[in-house]
């Protein structure tokens, strides 16, 4: 009787531990058959050539069925993927939702207490980036591999620490100086890292979704900001950790959460030093949200790269757009 309970046991454990690798195994096998179908371009032979293909190369089996299969990836390529209208839909109904909360609880003045808002958004829009470098950990622990993975976590990592910087700056204003502006932000950053890793785990797209409406949101406050209360934001000096972040620590981190290129002709070698050519010089406050305004942009081209071409740079940054739901098939 113990024998057979213990055996019963051990084949449990084993099926929920296939499971759970099953389970992180579906972002990563869901891209690699994507990237398979659409994105592989095989060398294929012109109609005069077919017969010497199939001696030079006899191991290549082209027929037409796959000229077919080619030229419709081909023309898929440069297409933005569009999301599933309800996800799309809920997603925009949860942030704008979070977002009006907010609005209510912190109001626009032009003084001191807009810091507190700020510092509430911030802790809030920086916790998606550790998500997903969570569950892209967690997936390369499983054994989980796929080309630019590690590019992909470097640059999540850089943004965490880009929307670190910009909370460390509200705190320096005062932001956090009070006890409830504490609680709530970090009661809701709390509970939103697990949504996150939640849904990053069932759809990747869904989960960049989600940072990309919030991005959205920030680079828009932010604009309304400067442009109501630019003279207010003048009169206030540089904080200390936004000159050492901006001016004087070494950019690296910095540039690499700018992905996606401002020049469609850079040569692949140069698109680096092209996306993070921007280098602040603050003279007052104002110069410092206006960084961490553009700051929002930059995440908000890469997170559209994501959701719609599973890819940080796939289009450059005169080409990104929102992403947009399906029609629904009544349409």
């Amino acid at each position: 009787m113990m024998i057979r309970l213990t055996h019963l046991a051990t084949i449990s454990l084993c099926s929920f531990s296939a499971f759970t690798v099953e389970s992180f195994h579906v972002g990563s096998t869901f891209r690699l058959s994507k990237g398979a179908s659409l994105y592989a371009k095989s060398p294929l032979p012109d109609a005069a050539s077919k017969e010497e293909t199939a001696v030079v190369e006899p191991k290549l089996d082209v027929t037409p069925a796959a000229e077919a299969v080619s030229t419709i990836a081909e023309a898929i390529e440069a297409i933005p993927e569009t999301m599933d209208e309800g996800v799309f839909k809920f997603n925009k109904h949860l942030i704008d939702t979070v977002y009006d909360v907010i609005c209510f609880l912190y109001p626009v003045k032009g003084n001191e207490r807009d810091f507190a808002r700020f510092f509430v958004l911030e802790t809030v829009a920086r916790v998606p980036y550790f998500a997903y470098l969570s569950c892209l950990h967690l997936q390369e622990t499983f054994g989980v591999r796929y080309p630019n993975m590690s590019d992909r976590m470097r640059t999540h990592y850089a943004e965490a620490d880009n929307e670190l910087h910009h909370l460390l700056i509200q705190e320096s204003l005062g932001g956090n100086s009070n006890p409830v502006d504490r609680v709530l932000a970090q009661t809701m950053a709390f509970f939103y890292y697990w949504y996150v890793i939640a849904i990053y785990t069932w759809n990747e797209a869904a989960a960049y979704h989600l940072s990309e409406l919030i991005e959205d949101h920030a680079f828009d406050t932010y604009s309304n900001f400067l442009k109501n209360h630019e003279d207010f934001l003048k009169s206030k000096p540089v904080p200390d950790i936004a000159r050492k972040y901006y001016e004087e620590e070494n950019p690296f981190l910095f540039d690499l959460y700018c992905t996606v290129k401002d020049d469609p002709e850079c040569p692949l070698d140069e698109q680096s030093s092209v996306c993070s050519s921007r280098r602040p010089n603050l003279e007052t406050l104002y110069d410092v949200f206006v960084c961490i305004r553009d700051d929002e942009k930059e995440h908000w081209k890469t997170l559209c790269n994501l959701v719609q071409f599973n890819e940080m740079n796939a289009v450059s940054a005169k080409d990104v757009k929102s992403t947009v739901p399906a029609p629904s098939e009544s349409a």
